[in-house]
């Protein structure tokens, strides 16, 4: 889990963009982060299997 501080410091509007960091929504993590859900792997994959993220489902083949 991340600190309030991190948390808080990556939701201000960096000075620089490439400065920006992209975090977890729920969990607040800043690696392994998926830009369109703006979740990373772990709450993603948990959230699909519960079928809590629309228009993601399970592949089988």
């Amino acid at each position: 889990m991340a600190t309030t501080a991190q948390e808080a410091k990556a939701e201000r509007r960096p000075k620089f963009k490439v400065r920006a960091v992209n975090r977890c929504k729920l969990c607040g993590r800043p690696r392994a982060h998926l830009r369109k859900f703006g979740l990373c792997r772990i709450c993603f994959r948990e959230k699909a299997h519960l079928g809590q993220v629309p228009g993601v489902t399970k592949s089988s083949w």
